[in-house]
């Protein structure tokens, strides 16, 4: 294995380097992955354009799988594995009761610690999953999140034959979507400010919501108060409602729009990346549901960039030169 080798570090905002750094430590609670591939979010954008890291310099990426090459128990070295990026303090109340994503002092690795954007990165042995043999690469970084979108479609409590609303047609709204589905959805409708995602969310089964259909459940998954609006207002009385868009600034409502809340009833809840304990675990179900075919996000990768190109990735990201849905990075050339 390299002594040194190959990141995208974050330097500051906007410094984001393709560089050499060194392994830290492999501590006998932890074992080396090489990584293959790591997914682009969102959120990795906004890192590196205006919000930055918890400090610098940070590799960033936490959607991301590779190969177990070093265990200091020599008991999954060479297994296929997926990474759950949150590492609990194991102390406080939620960790007790294994909801370890409302963790009051969490670490997180690519923005609190050094994460999947890089060819080797030691990880804790807790927060690792063996791969289903038939998955590559590129379905292992998916597993972040086909977990986040499940954690949020079954709080929608979704009846058969129910209509979805789905306010941005993303990568995780449309595997919502594709959960959905499974959960016994009828339709899923997709709104979205980008007409090319909505496109594309026709490509998969899903349908553009144009008003005059009943929406028994809303998802809203961008975090921005219009957004917010239009889900409120399509959906029906009773019906249930999962905010899981992160904002990046102050959302607000008008009085109308508050009305739907009180009039209709609704159930709102919150959603809050995924669960991860012996009783729950949205990524042991993602991976099955992945290995046995329910769930394809094969045809949600429409970039592969090797790694040394991370910043042409990110500029194309930032900048919507070309429509894109994942974008994946392959640390080692073709191997997916």
């Amino acid at each position: 294995m390299k002594e040194a080798f190959k990141v995208a570090n974050l330097h500051g905002v906007n410094d984001l380097r393709y560089e050499d750094i060194c392994l830290a430590e492999c501590k006998s609670d932890e074992v080396i992955i090489e990584i293959k591939s790591c997914g682009i979010c969102g959120s990795d954008i906004s890192r590196v354009y205006t919000k930055g890291t918890y400090h610098f310099p940070t590799v960033i990426g936490h959607e991301f799988s590779g190969k177990v090459v070093y265990d200091p128990e020599d008991k999954i070295t060479g297994e296929k594995v997926a990474v759950f990026p949150l590492l609990p303090c194991f102390k406080c109340k939620s960790c007790e009761e294994g909801s370890y994503a409302t963790c009051e002092s969490y670490d997180y690795y690519g923005s609190r610690r050094d994460g999947g954007m890089a060819e080797y990165i030691v990880v804790k042995r807790w927060n690792i999953l063996i791969m289903p043999q038939n998955l590559s690469y590129d379905e292992g970084a998916m597993c972040e999140p086909v977990s986040v979108a499940r954690h949020a479609a079954l709080k929608l409590g979704i009846q058969k034959g129910d209509n979805l609303f789905v306010s941005g047609a993303g990568p995780i709204g449309l595997i919502a979507g594709m959960w959905a589905k499974m959960l016994g959805a009828k339709d899923v409708y997709y709104i979205d400010v980008d007409a090319r995602k909505i496109e594309f969310a026709n490509t998969l089964g899903f349908k553009e919501y144009k008003g005059n259909v009943l929406i028994d459940c809303a998802l809203e998954g961008t975090g921005y108060g219009d957004a917010l609006a239009k889900c409120l207002e399509a959906i029906k009385p009773h019906g249930s409602m999962v905010l899981m868009g992160n904002p990046s600034g102050d959302v607000s409502m008008t009085q109308n729009t508050y009305w739907h809340i009180l009039r209709k009833e609704l159930k709102i809840s919150g959603t809050w990346n995924s669960s991860f304990n012996d009783t729950e675990n949205d990524w042991r179900e993602s991976l099955k549901a992945m290995a046995d075919g329910l769930i394809d996000v094969k045809p949600l990768i429409t970039h592969r960039l090797p790694l040394s190109r991370c910043n042409e990735a990110f500029e194309m990201m930032k900048s919507r030169s070309e429509f894109y849905n994942k974008v994946m990075l392959n640390m080692n050339g073709d191997e997916r």
